[in-house]
């Protein structure tokens, strides 16, 4: 009888991945070592999976989906909060995957779910518009992100723990406290470019000028680095 296909291999394939970039950088996510951690083939990878990056992003896809989905019930901006850093940490390997050079094609390019529902949540409470808020979104974002990190990375635990997570908490409640008291009249250095388009897939892009002066836009470079690539030649030791 010819043998029937594991259902679950890609997904060990990519926990494997997973585990070996979080030991060992990515120096350590090669093609045969995330093989022999997923109890398969070097072959049977490169089957499924082109190459390190391809790998990368379909890790970077699947905590994407992951993390949309622990925070689609919220209602509020402060319930979603919550649950971003809740997951964060409890799936931390996967998070500090998703956000490795979150701003370089192809990932700058990509959609970004749990940022615009964010920011659809903080439109609700300030009004407008979601592109409207994207600043202060990027803003709260990286306060979020990095408490994530230091949490992460610092081992806090205990009561430190506790005090960092609702911290950060009740820091976006008073940034946006404000920014609805000062209805985005407040705003250092040039206003957010109306061609910065972040998270939206298609209409996101980055466009900036060359070294002629001459405008150019990131959107295009990065279709261009996702033409598929002539496959390389499968190997065929284990």
């Amino acid at each position: 009888m010819p043998r029937q296909a594991d259902p679950q291999l890609e997904q060990r394939i990519l926990e494997a991945a997973s585990r070996l970039r979080a030991r060992g950088g990515e120096k350590a996510l090669t093609m045969r070592a995330v093989a022999k951690a997923a109890g398969t083939t070097t072959p049977t990878v490169y089957e499924r999976y082109r190459d390190r990056d391809a790998i990368l992003r379909a890790l970077r896809i699947q905590c994407r989906v992951q993390l949309f989905a622990a925070l689609r019930d919220s209602r509020t901006l402060a319930q979603a909060c919550q649950s971003y850093l809740a997951f964060a940490l409890e799936h931390r390997h996967a998070y500090e995957v998703l956000y490795d050079n979150f701003a370089e094609p192809p990932s700058l390019h990509e959609p970004w779910p749990s940022f615009n529902l964010l920011r659809e949540r903080l439109t609700k409470r300030l009004g407008g518009t979601p592109r409207q808020h994207t600043r202060l979104m990027l803003s709260l974002w990286s306060l979020m992100h990095g408490t994530a990190m230091l949490l992460i990375r610092g081992g806090a635990v205990g009561p430190l723990r506790t005090q960092m997570f609702h911290s950060c908490l009740d820091s976006v409640e008073v940034i946006v406290a404000e920014a609805a008291r000062y209805k985005g009249k407040l705003c250092s250095g040039p206003k957010w470019p109306a061609n910065l388009i972040l998270g939206e897939e298609a209409e996101s892009k980055v466009t900036h000028t060359d070294d002629n002066g001459s405008a150019k836009s990131a959107t295009r470079s990065a279709r261009k680095e996702l033409k598929p690539k002539r496959s390389r030649p499968v190997h065929t030791a284990p």
